[in-house]
């Protein structure tokens, strides 16, 4: 077990890709705290590792709010002593209404505010949470989650200029943190899943784009959340000790950057 006892934090961890994480995780030893607006749905999560024998503890947090990013990090040194692991994988994006896709100049200043302040702000937040424990403690991991969008510059499908721009914007802040938080053993890296079926597609439009995105792979078949998790565990494992500031693009061969 890679991650035998030590204590990760999953924010977005209640569904989709970060369930994934948080299970595997569970299955290679961590204690895993799930941190998701919808608490309901992360209990649920919680339990599910608890009863394969796992630990875990759920917490509702708004990633985008100071007191409960803090609160947070509280609750978890409070149950497990101490935190490992960050993983910043809560964010705002299509399926959410106020995250739509729109040409850029159609975007309500409301949208393009509200999905900075989630998918940008409440990383750095989540990160400065969690950094007085680790440099306490000397050392801990920090993933962030950016997409191949930002490599893409978007789709020709769907117009997110908001979205691919705070893709890129983990990218740059996770070189930036990697640069100040290396001398405190801190390692941060990032994570560029591809297009990811998280969830059935609702139309047949979605459908289609899951096809083309699967026939531009070297790999050539969908991308599923259980992808992610060995690159995941890997940045959060002792093996990736010597590796920071670093974005891996997990996408089957489609971005060759």
């Amino acid at each position: 077990m890679r991650l035998k006892d030590k204590v990760a934090i999953i924010t977005g961890g209640a569904q989709g890709i970060g369930k994934s994480y948080a299970m595997g995780f569970a299955d290679e030893g961590a204690k895993v705290v799930i941190a998701d607006i919808n608490l309901e749905a992360a209990k649920a999560t919680a339990e599910t590792i608890r009863e394969r024998g796992g630990q875990a503890l759920a917490i509702r947090t708004d990633v985008s709010s100071l007191e409960d990013t803090q609160e947070m990090v509280r609750k978890t040194v409070e149950r497990f002593g101490r935190v490992d692991i960050l993983v910043n994988n809560a964010a705002i994006f299509g399926r959410v209404p106020i995250s739509r896709a729109a040409p850029f100049y159609e975007l309500e200043l409301s949208e393009w505010d509200r999905t900075w302040e989630v998918n940008v702000k409440g990383i750095f937040l989540c990160c400065r949470a969690v950094f007085p424990h680790m440099k306490a403690q000397g050392g801990g991991k920090i993933i962030n989650i950016s997409s191949t969008q930002f490599y893409r510059g978007g789709s020709p499908y769907l117009k997110y200029a908001h979205y691919v721009a705070q893709k890129g914007a983990i990218i740059g802040l996770t070189r930036a943190l990697a640069r100040e938080l290396g001398e405190y053993n801190i390692n941060v890296n990032c994570i560029a899943p591809g297009s990811t079926f998280s969830e059935e597609p609702t139309d047949t439009a979605a459908l289609e784009r899951r096809k083309k995105a699967a026939e531009r792979r070297a790999i050539k078949r969908v991308e599923y959340p259980d992808d992610l998790v060995g690159t995941a565990v890997f940045l959060a494992s002792s093996d990736s000790d010597f590796v920071s500031g670093q974005t891996i693009v997990v996408d089957g061969g489609d971005i060759m950057h």
